[in-house]
């Protein structure tokens, strides 16, 4: 499948794209180039309207895990994370579907809820609660992605990752504190399963809790057929 990854040179981005570059054709839309330079590479801005337009033609499906300013504190801060949490991602959905694609995965994260640490979660359904600033952003993207499903017919499935880590960190991680983060070639294959599955708007909880001592991820497994792997 050929893929836009719009963030694909951040740190998630980098983390995954070894692993979904085994299975895809990607193309990296970034304003950095992306640490693979054996990657496809467009650099762009993504609240620039043409020119994601432009890198989405002949793709057959969108990825959006950009990131941005890590600053919440600033100012600019705070504007990066509107940019990109809401405007960028509705401008490449927009773009996306005037670009004939329907399909597209959207990297949300854990972090939409306070206190992840010390609570437990049964399913997706509680109302994500997060004050600050990145988790705020991040379930207002979500709501961008169902309001872009439902006004143009198109599959968004929404991935709530939990601290994505690379997988020789991850395996260093002891087993109790699991549940708090996910292998990225777990991530990646989350990724991947939300590139098939066709049900209009879903959101999905991926985690390493294998257990699912903290996060259940039942519906990941019964519509994705994704689990994280036993480490």
């Amino acid at each position: 499948m050929r893929i836009l990854v719009i963030g694909g040179s951040g740190t998630v981005g980098s983390m995954v794209s070894p692993y979904l570059a085994a299975q895809h054709r990607l193309t990296v839309f970034d304003l950095k180039p992306p640490a693979d330079p054996a990657c496809a590479y467009i650099q762009g801005d993504i609240t620039a309207y043409e020119q994601l337009a432009a890198a989405l033609r002949g793709q057959e499906a969108l990825v959006y895990m950009a990131m941005g300013s890590l600053e919440w504190d600033t100012l600019a801060g705070v504007t990066s994370a509107f940019d990109i949490n809401i405007k960028g991602l509705h401008l490449a959905l927009m773009a996306a579907q005037a670009a004939g694609i329907s399909q597209a995965v959207y990297t949300s994260s854990m972090s939409v809820y306070a206190d992840l640490g010390g609570r437990a979660f049964a399913d997706e359904s509680p109302v994500p609660d997060a004050l600050d600033l990145y988790g705020f952003t991040k379930s207002l993207g979500e709501q961008v992605c169902r309001n872009a499903a439902r006004n143009w017919d198109m599959h968004i499935n929404i991935l709530r990752l939990c601290f994505p880590t690379p997988d020789a960190q991850f395996a260093a991680v002891e087993p109790g504190k699991r549940a708090l983060a996910t292998a990225a070639s777990d991530v990646a294959r989350a990724i991947s399963a939300g590139l098939r599955f066709q049900g209009r708007c879903q959101t999905f909880m991926i985690s390493g809790d294998f257990r699912g001592t903290m996060v259940n991820m039942n519906k990941a497994k019964a519509l994705l057929g994704w689990v994280p792997k036993p480490y």
